[in-house]
């Protein structure tokens, strides 16, 4: 080889050349083999269960609301059963407050009456009604997963 190939460190072009493609060569190989390990591992993503307990039918005299803060439902006890109405406004989300005349959302004022139907504001369609059913233990269980349709209720055993 001769001089005038060389820079002023000694290493040639076709030396640098080479060092680079081995260089990139290493890389993907590294790169494919994290690759490799992170397909092992799953993408997945734990939420909280829609479904929670809520107690027992003794829990809930008849003519009794009940609020569950962190669950987001009304629970109400009549005589003919036990029925869940959503507290989420159907606007935007908001949380609604009961009311005299049933909820108002404090966001943008959509009103409903006392099963969840809109009587004014711009929320687009009623409140959702939540499926309620027994489990094995006797206690009372609400699927907010699983809506049904508005007069639904769980009969008294």
């Amino acid at each position: 080889m001769s001089e005038e190939t060389r820079d002023k460190d000694g290493v040639s072009r076709r030396d640098f050349l080479g060092l680079a493609a081995f260089g990139t060569a290493i890389l993907g190989v590294v790169s494919s083999v994290a690759g490799s390990l992170r397909y092992i591992k799953a993408n997945v993503y734990f939420e909280e269960s829609k479904k929670f307990k809520v107690g027992t039918v003794e829990n809930f005299p008849i003519g009794s609301v009940k609020k569950l803060d962190d669950k987001n439902v009304f629970i109400f006890s009549e005589e003919a059963g036990l029925f869940a109405i959503s507290a989420i406004c159907t606007h935007l989300g908001c949380i609604v407050s009961p009311v005299d005349f049933g909820f108002q959302c404090p966001c943008h004022g959509s009103q409903f009456n006392h099963i969840g139907n809109v009587i004014g504001g711009p929320a687009p369609r009623a409140l959702e009604w939540f499926e309620i059913s027994q489990e094995i233990d006797g206690s009372l269980a609400i699927d907010t997963a699983k809506t049904v349709s508005q007069g639904t209720k769980y009969l008294f055993a």
